[in-house]
C-alpha cells in the first residue's frame, strides 16, 4: 500500500503550475486585437481569412468573434493564445486540436462560463467555487488538462541570480541554448518561428493552398508565443519557481492572489495580480505587450516584397513540433534581440532567486506530514446488543491519535482535497443513557446499570480519496503503474479534485467549507481485545433473569459530511477545527456467558448509530 500511495503521490506532484486562466487569456489578446493599429488589424484580417480557407465551419469570420458565447460552434484567432500551453503542447498539436477535435469547442464554453462565474463573484469563497467547478469541467472536457505539461517551468521567468547585469544579460541567459524552459524563452522561440513562417509566406509563386497553410503556421507560432508573454505578467510566475512542489505552489498561489509590486525592464512600476484573480488594468498592460509582438508580425507582412528577406524554400509548411511539454531545455535559434526587445523591455523583473534577498515563500499543504488528532463525539444508539435492547441511548467518546499521511490538499485549485493518512490511537467511550433494566420499574438507573458502560478501545482510521468506489486506486494503482502511468495519473488528479463524479468535492461558504466525504474514510475501534474482554450485563424478555457476557466488538465508522469553520496553516504547520458527521455499526463478537457459569450462551446483536464528532487536527509537513 505504501509503494501504491508513493507512486500517486509523485505523480500528483509532479503536476505544472499555470498562468492565467482561458478567459483572461482571451480578454488579454481581444484587447491587443482591439487596440492595434487600423492599418496592421487589416492585415491580420486579411491574414485570418486565407488561413479560414477550407475551415470556415470551425474559424470564425473575423479575428474577434462578436457572438462569443456559451454556444458559440467556431474559435476565432483571441482564443488561440489560450489554448496554446494550456491545452496543446506544440503550434502543431493546437491546430490539431482546433480543426479536428469536438471537445476544444466545450473547453471553449467552460471558460465563458468561468468567466460569467468570476464576474459574479463578490466574496472569496465563490470564486473559490467558481475556479472549483471550471477546473471539474475542463478536466471532463480535456482528459489531459492537469497532466498534459511535464516537469519543466516553461510558464514561469527564471529567477535572477544576482542584482547585477543589464536587462541584456538576462534576456541572453534565458534564451541561450541549453537554459531551462521558460516563458520569455519560449514567447522568443515562438515568435521567431512565427516571424519566419510570415516571410516564408511572401515567397513569389505560392498557390494559394501552401500560402494559406503557411500563414496558419505563422498564427499558430505566434498564439503560442503570445501565450507564455501573458503567462510572464501574472505575479506567481514573476515570482520565481524552486524548492519542492508544495513552496512552489504556496508561492504561486499566495503572490497571484495577494499580488506583487514589481518594475519592468524599461523602469515602469506595475501592481500584478495573478491566476482568475486579473483585474483589468493588469489586462491592459499585458495587452500592450501583445500588441506590439502583433504589430511586428503584421509589419513584417505588410512590407514591400523587395524588403523581404527570404527563407529557404524547404523551410516546411506545417506549424513548429516544438513540444513545451516533452523538453525542457531551450533548442538552438538565431535570435533578433532588438526585435524581441521591443516586447521583452516591458516585461516585469524576475526576482531574486533563493537566498539573500529573496522574496517570501510560502508552501500548500502538500507532501508527507506527521500530526496529532484529538476529538469529541457525541452519538445516538439504535439499542444495546440484548436482542430485547431497543431502546435508543446516547453515548460520549473521546479520542487521542498519531496520524501519519500525505497531504495533497489543493493540487488543482482550493476545493481540492487528496488527502490520504493513516492514524492509530485510543478512545474512551462514556457509559450510554439507556438502562439494562425494566423500563417500567420505578427505580432510578446510574451508570452501573447502563446498557452499555464505559471502555475503551484502539482506534484505527484510514482516509484516501478515490476517483469512482473507494479503493479504486490502490487496486489500480499496481497495474497502470507500470501499464499506463499516464492514466493513474489522471485518476488521481481527478480523485483529488472530487472524483469522477465530483460531489466529494469541497464547497466554499461565507461560514467555512463542506465536503462530502462517504467513501473517503473510515475509522474502526477495537472493543475488548487487550487481557481483559468488555462485559455488559444483558436481561431475558421478561427481566427475571440476568446475564454477565463478556464480549468483543469491532465499531466502524463511516463519516459522510463534514464542516470546516477554521483553519491555518504556516511554512510547515497546519492546524483545522472541523465538525464531521458520521453513521456506522458496532459488530460483537466472540460472546461467553461469564455469570452464571452454566448459563445459556447470549447472542448478541450489532448496533446502529449516528455521531456527531468536533475533531482537531495537527500536522507537521516535512
Amino acid at each position: 500500500m505504501a509503494r501504491w500511495l508513493l507512486c500517486i503521490f509523485v505523480l500528483i506532484f509532479s503536476l505544472p503550475v499555470k498562468a492565467w486562466v482561458y478567459p483572461e487569456h482571451r480578454r488579454i489578446s481581444v484587447l491587443a486585437i482591439q487596440q492595434l493599429r487600423p492599418e496592421y488589424r487589416r492585415i491580420l484580417e486579411n491574414m485570418w481569412a486565407q488561413v479560414r480557407i477550407g475551415h470556415e465551419g470551425r474559424l470564425s469570420a473575423s479575428i474577434i468573434n462578436p457572438q462569443h458565447g456559451l454556444n458559440s460552434q467556431v474559435l476565432d484567432l483571441a482564443s488561440w493564445p489560450a489554448i496554446a500551453g494550456d491545452h496543446s503542447c506544440s503550434p502543431e498539436q493546437m491546430v490539431d486540436i482546433i480543426l479536428l477535435s469536438d471537445w476544444i469547442l466545450r473547453v471553449d464554453h467552460i471558460a465563458t462560463r468561468l468567466q460569467e462565474d468570476l464576474d459574479k463573484a463578490k466574496r472569496p469563497d465563490q470564486t473559490i467555487n467558481a475556479i472549483r467547478n471550471s477546473d471539474i469541467r475542463l478536466q471532463r472536457a480535456d482528459m489531459d488538462y492537469a497532466t498534459r505539461a511535464g516537469t519543466n517551468n516553461v510558464h514561469f521567468l527564471l529567477a535572477r541570480n544576482t542584482i547585477e547585469g543589464t536587462s541584456k544579460d538576462y534576456f541572453r541567459k534565458s534564451l541561450e541554448e541549453g537554459a531551462p524552459l521558460n516563458g520569455l524563452g519560449a514567447y522568443a522561440y515562438f515568435h521567431t518561428k512565427a516571424m519566419e513562417r510570415v516571410m516564408q509566406s511572401r515567397m513569389p509563386d505560392l498557390t494559394q493552398e501552401v500560402r494559406s497553410a503557411i500563414l496558419l503556421a505563422a498564427l499558430a507560432n505566434e498564439a503560442f508565443a503570445l501565450h507564455f508573454l501573458q503567462d510572464s505578467y501574472a505575479a506567481g510566475h514573476v515570482v520565481g519557481t524552486w524548492g519542492n512542489a508544495a513552496q512552489r505552489k504556496g508561492t504561486h498561489d499566495h503572490y497571484n492572489e495577494a499580488g506583487l509590486e514589481v518594475e519592468t525592464w524599461d523602469g515602469q512600476p506595475l501592481l500584478l495580480m495573478g491566476d482568475a484573480y486579473m483585474r483589468p488594468e493588469d489586462a491592459l498592460v499585458v495587452a500592450k505587450a501583445v500588441q506590439i509582438s502583433l504589430e511586428q508580425l503584421c509589419h513584417a507582412m505588410g512590407q514591400p516584397e523587395a524588403e523581404v528577406l527570404m527563407p529557404l524554400k524547404n523551410m516546411g509548411n506545417s506549424p513548429d513540433m516544438f513540444s513545451v511539454c516533452s523538453n525542457n531545455y531551450m533548442p538552438e535559434v538565431l535570435f533578433d534581440m532588438d526585435l524581441l526587445g521591443e516586447v521583452l523591455m516591458s516585461t516585469p523583473i524576475p526576482s531574486l532567486t533563493e537566498g539573500l534577498g529573496q522574496l517570501p515563500r510560502f508552501r500548500t499543504e502538500m507532501g508527507p506530514f506527521i500530526g496529532v488528532s484529538s476529538s469529541t463525539e457525541s452519538g445516538w444508539l439504535g439499542g444495546g446488543f440484548g436482542p430485547n435492547q431497543n431502546e435508543s441511548a446516547l453515548i460520549a467518546s473521546i479520542e487521542g491519535n498519531l496520524v501519519l499521511g500525505l497531504g495533497l490538499d489543493g493540487v488543482m485549485n482550493k476545493a481540492g482535497d487528496g488527502l490520504a493518512f493513516l492514524q492509530l490511537g485510543w478512545r474512551q467511550d462514556s457509559p450510554t443513557t439507556s438502562q439494562f433494566t425494566d423500563p417500567g420499574s420505578i427505580s432510578q438507573g446510574s451508570t452501573i446499570t447502563s446498557t452499555i458502560p464505559g471502555r475503551s478501545a484502539y482506534n484505527l482510521r484510514v482516509r484516501m480519496p478515490f476517483w469512482l468506489i473507494p479503493g479504486d486506486l490502490i487496486l489500480v494503482a499496481p497495474i497502470l503503474s507500470w501499464a499506463s502511468p499516464k492514466t493513474l495519473q489522471r485518476m488521481a488528479v481527478t480523485s483529488g479534485n472530487g472524483g469522477l463524479i465530483p460531489w466529494q468535492s469541497g464547497i466554499s461558504t461565507p461560514i467555512g467549507r463542506f465536503q462530502f466525504v462517504l467513501g473517503r474514510e473510515v475509522g474502526v475501534s477495537f472493543y475488548g481485545v487487550r487481557r481483559i474482554q468488555e462485559s455488559i450485563v444483558i436481561p431475558n424478555s421478561n427481566f427475571s433473569e440476568f446475564f454477565l457476557v463478556g464480549y468483543r466488538s469491532t465499531k466502524w465508522d463511516f463519516p459522510f459530511l463534514e464542516y470546516q469553520p477554521t483553519r491555518a496553516f504556516s511554512n510547515t504547520q497546519s492546524a483545522m477545527l472541523k465538525f464531521q458527521f458520521s453513521f456506522g455499526v458496532d459488530v460483537p463478537w466472540r460472546e461467553r456467558t461469564l455469570v452464571p457459569q452454566s448459563g445459556e450462551v447470549v447472542a448478541l446483536e450489532e448496533i446502529w448509530y449516528l455521531g456527531m464528532k468536533l475533531v482537531f487536527h495537527w500536522r507537521h509537513y516535512f
